[in-house]
């Protein structure tokens, strides 16, 4: 089975196995949304394309981290591409940005317009407003949700869950669009 026909469950356990075309296979599919999403919590190209090459030396280090049971494998990725970019950005190396200048509809020239990207833009639309908000603050703002909450007078109890809601209809529209042959 070819690598564009293997699901990413199969090229996690390959790479578990040590097979770097497995590894290939995966930075095919999803670097461009993991270096979107960098790019949009760093601000910086550089910091961004870093960060990308380390999550990815991570993934090969640590495929066996992968629980099937906890998310699919973009969320696994996503998830540590977010993770790692929230610390560099608390770092000294780079300054924090105003959560006002972060606009995550924005169209930058230098970011692809990848499939996923457009994919995940679509199912953004289709969430209720205050969810939506806090996963666009949280995701592409780099905003905690104790910052989310301040920002948007709500309970950070509240947040969270906005949060947890948000990204099982995410999961859930995007899993939609894969079954459906978008992807």
């Amino acid at each position: 089975m070819g690598e564009d026909q293997a699901t990413d469950e199969e090229l996690l356990g390959r790479l578990r196995s040590g097979d770097a075309e497995a590894l290939a296979a995966l930075y095919d599919r999803y670097a461009s949304l993991m270096y979107a999403l960098s790019l949009r919590i760093l601000t910086d190209e550089r910091e961004a394309q870093d960060l990308l090459h380390d999550v990815f030396l991570e993934v090969w280090e640590r495929a066996r981290d992968y629980e099937p049971t906890r998310g699919k494998v973009r969320t696994w990725l996503l998830i540590r591409v977010r993770s790692r970019a929230l610390d560099r950005k608390s770092s000294a190396r780079i300054s924090r940005r105003a959560p006002e200048d972060a606009d995550p509809r924005r169209d930058d020239a230098h970011m692809s317009v990848a499939p996923e990207r457009i994919a995940v833009r679509a199912a953004l639309a289709e969430l209720p407003q205050d969810v939506r908000q806090v996963l666009e603050l949280s995701y592409f703002a780099g905003m905690t949700a104790r910052e989310i909450a301040a920002r948007v007078d709500a309970p950070e109890g509240t947040i969270r869950s906005r949060l947890a809601r948000g990204l099982r209809l995410l999961e859930h529209l995007l899993s939609e669009d894969e079954e459906s042959g978008t992807r």
